[in-house]
Order: C-alpha cells, then sequence, then structure tokens
C-alpha cells in the first residue's frame, strides 16, 4: 500500500511538472501540450518501465535451457523466498552486477551480468541473486521501476517541450528550456536519492534470510564494489539505482546524488547478522 501511494505521488508529480514546464515555455497552448505529454509518460511510466530499464541495461530475457545453471540458482532461491519463478535475463556487460524489476510479482525479473557470472564463486553468486529476490519480495519493485522510467524520460522532457510548438508571445520565456534541462535531471536524481538508499539495507538484511546466512553476500559486495571501480558499464544514470553496486563511477555531481549507501556500511551491517546468531 506504502508503495502504491508513492508511486501515485511520483506519477502525479510527473503530470505536474509537465504542465508547468509547459506553462512557462508555451504559455496557454504551452499548458495543454504540457498536460498532453505528462499523461503520456505517466502512463508509459506505469506500464512500461520495466521494458525500458531491460532495454536501458540491453538485458535480454533467457530460458531454462540457455542457462540451466543460473536459472536452477534462481529456482531454487525463489521457493525459498515464497515467491513466483520471475523471468531471468543476462546483460552483456563485464562489470559483475545485478538488478531486479517489474512493477508486480508475475512481472518481476532478475538480471545479472555476464562479468558476475564469470567473477563470483556460487555462493556469493547466490547472496547476489537472493539480494535482488529480496527487493521483489519487499515490493520494492514497483516504485523502483516507475520512478526509473519516469527519471529516463524527464532527461528527455526539455527537448520534447523545445519542439513542440510552444510560442513566446504566450508566456513562453527565452531561457525556460535551458532551466528544464538543468532542473529536470537533477530532480529525477533526487527522487532517486530518496527512494533508494534504505532499501538496500532492507534487501541485505532479507536476502540474508533467504539464503540462511549473510557473510556470501558481504563477500560479493565487496567483489562487486572493487570491480564496478575498475570496469565501466554503458547504463543511462536514470537505470543506475536499480544495480546491486552503483555501476556509474564519477566525482562532483554524480558522488553528490548517489544512490547507493557506502558498500562498507553494507557490508558491516550483513556481518553483524551472522555474528547475532
Amino acid at each position: 500500500m506504502v508503495n502504491s501511494i508513492k508511486t501515485f505521488v511520483l506519477l502525479a508529480g510527473l503530470l505536474s511538472l509537465c504542465l508547468l514546464a509547459g506553462q512557462i515555455f508555451g504559455g496557454a497552448s504551452g499548458l495543454l501540450i504540457g498536460g498532453s505529454i505528462g499523461f503520456i509518460m505517466a502512463f508509459v511510466s506505469f506500464w512500461f518501465s520495466d521494458s525500458m530499464v531491460l532495454k536501458g541495461y540491453k538485458a535480454r530475457v533467457i530460458t531454462a535451457e540457455q542457462a540451466p545453471e543460473l536459472y536452477a540458482m534462481v529456482d531454487e532461491l525463489r521457493q525459498r523466498a515464497g515467491l513466483p519463478m520471475p523471468r531471468v535475463a543476462i546483460v552483456p556487460s563485464p562489470q559483475p552486477n545485478a538488478f531486479a524489476t517489474g512493477r508486480s510479482y508475475d512481472k518481476a525479473v532478475v538480471a545479472v551480468t555476464e562479468g558476475l557470472l564469470r567473477s563470483l564463486p556460487r555462493d556469493e553468486l547466490a547472496g547476489v541473486i537472493a539480494h535482488e529476490l529480496a527487493h521483489i519480495k519487499n515490493r520494492d519493485m514497483l516504485i523502483s521501476t516507475v520512478a526509473a522510467g519516469i527519471a529516463a524520460m524527464l532527461s528527455y522532457l526539455p527537448y520534447v517541450l523545445m519542439f513542440s510548438g510552444g510560442r513566446r508571445d504566450e508566456g513562453g520565456h527565452p531561457f525556460a528550456q535551458i532551466a528544464i534541462a538543468i532542473l529536470g535531471p537533477i530532480a529525477a536524481m533526487i527522487m532517486q536519492f530518496a527512494i533508494s538508499r534504505q532499501r538496500e539495507f532492507i534487501a541485505d538484511r532479507t536476502g540474508a534470510e533467504i539464503l540462511g546466512q549473510a557473510k556470501p553476500l558481504a563477500q560479493a559486495l565487496t567483489r562487486l564494489d572493487a570491480m564496478a571501480r575498475q570496469i565501466p558499464m554503458d547504463v543511462a544514470p536514470a537505470f543506475a539505482p536499480l544495480a546491486q553496486v552503483n555501476p556509474l563511477r564519477g566525482g562532483g555531481m554524480m558522488k553528490l546524488f548517489s544512490t547507493h549507501p557506502a558498500t562498507e556500511d553494507r557490508v558491516r551491517a550483513l556481518l553483524a547478522l551472522d555474528a547475532a546468531r
């Protein structure tokens, strides 16, 4: 229920932002155009955001015959979690990482990179998959997937409005598109920041419960974080918060708007779970 309310607020916020941008850029006609764009973007964000995420990561959904060991591991862990079988996807990236997407249990997808399959021992791979299943079990994916879709489309909003036919004599401002181009991506990153950080700690704990121990996931996080600093991944910033560790590295604004908690803090919390057993 909470995630459903948050999703409604995000979609309403998207519509409001489009209306405001349309009013600033094109006056009365811009308001109509902005509202129309907002409704379309809200519809696409809700119904097609999972497809947008998979496309953004260039992930391909695979069958049990194509990757039997991976498929069997996901199947075993999802049974422990009490979940229906999600779709399984592989991302053609050498960076070890993983994510889950989908707005419901029936639409859920667990995706891992080729680099993850090559780099991690079996117990750590199981820990990573358990973490992603935890996101599905905790119903994080509705809000996270929709937010990722909104963030992705916000980055295109200035260009849509720029060519939408708004007129200055109806109230448009010559610097409106510049302001939107700056504020749109920042608003998207703040939105992602607000919803992403604490859910990682909760998913780590739930993933450890699914696996039966926390140490493999803690070890995997340490390995993933170190390798992500060395191996780049080609993915839009809007989709980066869905990954298990931050796939993008950089200073300045990228560091300021980081959506992932410090890996050291996550590892410390996981090891404390085993110590408390």
